[in-house]
């Protein structure tokens, strides 16, 4: 599995919520990519680029059940259990799992966001080329990327000044456990091994969500373990 950048394609909402119907349906590699050709092949042309695409979303969709299998079949519990328009933690978290580098353009969108500001394409492929060197695909993945937040409405977009702007804070659930499992996601992918409760909720590559759940709530969740350090509620995923 390359878990390098690798997320070379800009990817719609649409087919994310064909990939994750599909999966549900079946683990069929062939039989979910045969599907999600169709899909896309409904908004692009090329073979190459359909293929592209396609492979993008079986990673996100199939093949994140290497990284964290626990993970991936509670998304698929997930799917008939929450409404359509929640789906989108489900994909953002997946893709947390399997894109080391998603989270790393995320947390920079967030970063900006938080300081008020607006940005550019070029002012995140500069902040990511200074944190992890000038790669090859760096550039092209950063804006497929930003892209594809766009049409999942978690960027605005102006396009006369080319600028977007973070959509801060406004996906929401009344699910503690789609929370739970979300930050469960973003802890697995994080580098550092545990993480206060505080400082994970704010994690900037979390910015488009609003998290009401509390720590007793976490305490409940099969995949995390709490310990008290002090003053701190420090959470960890569990072996």
């Amino acid at each position: 599995m390359n878990k390098g950048i690798g997320l070379n394609r800009m990817i719609l909402l649409p087919w994310l919520d064909a990939a994750a119907e599909l999966r549900l349906q079946s683990n069929d590699i062939s039989a979910m990519r045969q599907g999600l050709q169709i899909v896309v092949g409904r908004d692009l042309k090329g073979v190459d680029a359909i293929r592209k695409s396609v492979d993008v979303l079986v990673n996100i969709w199939n093949k994140s059940a290497a990284v964290h299998p626990g993970l991936h079949s509670d998304a698929l519990l997930f799917i008939p259990a929450i409404p359509s328009n929640q789906r989108i933690w489900l994909h953002y978290g997946l893709t947390l799992l399997y894109y080391p580098f998603f989270r790393q353009c995320t947390a920079v969108l967030g970063q900006y966001g938080r300081l008020g500001n607006t940005l550019t394409r070029q002012s995140v492929k500069d902040r990511l080329a200074s944190e992890l060197g000038h790669l090859g695909s760096l550039n092209r993945s950063a804006e497929r990327v930003i892209a594809s937040m766009v049409n999942w409405g978690l960027l605005g977009h102006d396009a006369e000044n080319h600028q977007y702007t973070p959509n801060f804070q406004f996906l929401t659930t009344d699910s503690p456990n789609l929370e739970a499992w979300l930050l469960s996601c973003v802890l697995s992918a994080h580098p550092a091994d545990e993480l206060p409760f505080a400082d994970l909720l704010r994690l900037p590559e979390l910015f488009p969500f609003k998290f009401t759940v509390t720590i007793d709530q976490l305490r409940l969740n099969p995949h995390l373990t709490i310990q008290r350090q002090g003053s701190w509620d420090m959470i960890r995923l569990k072996e």
